[in-house]
């Protein structure tokens, strides 16, 4: 949707998102990363993608991170919690932002064959969506656009 004019105080978490990021590439897993916060801004969760390393393909970095943010909460719902996440989360993970009742997400780079908020099936516009969180995309887009091309470009080399 719109970047935040909050960027600064979302540059720590996001910044936290790419080294999830990075280090899930380091690892050979699409580099994707994602952080919860709570309301004051404390760092609850924080994972990057593991669908390889777990044989898992629901262990998606915003996934990882949902479940290890509720664990810590002790509770199914994230109310008053954001998420960040350097690339726009698919329909599966938007429909668990939904679920979990997440109050904000804020992504790097969109996605245009894979997305499921801005972009395909947008999960957040549907009738029967659950809840609906405020969406921020192109926080840090031209860093999250630039380390998915180089990791699939190197695959492709």
């Amino acid at each position: 949707m719109t970047i935040d004019n909050r960027s600064e105080t979302a540059s720590r978490p996001m910044d936290m998102a790419f080294a999830e990021a990075e280090a899930a590439g380091a690892r050979g897993e699409v580099p994707i990363g994602a952080v919860v916060v709570d309301a004051d801004g404390a760092v609850i969760a924080r994972a990057g993608n593991r669908t390889l390393e777990l044989k898992d393909p629901t262990a998606h970095a915003e996934m990882l991170t949902i479940r290890e943010a509720c664990a810590a909460r002790g509770s199914e719902r994230l109310a008053g919690c954001d998420l960040y996440v350097t690339l726009e989360p698919c329909p599966m993970c938007a429909a668990a932002i939904s679920f979990a009742r997440l109050r904000r997400i804020y992504y790097g780079a969109a996605d245009e064959k894979g997305g499921g908020v801005d972009h395909g099936p947008r999960i957040f516009e549907h009738p029967t969506c659950h809840h609906r969180p405020d969406v921020y995309g192109g926080l840090g887009e031209t860093r999250a656009a630039a380390l998915l091309r180089d990791f699939f470009a190197a695959r492709r080399d």
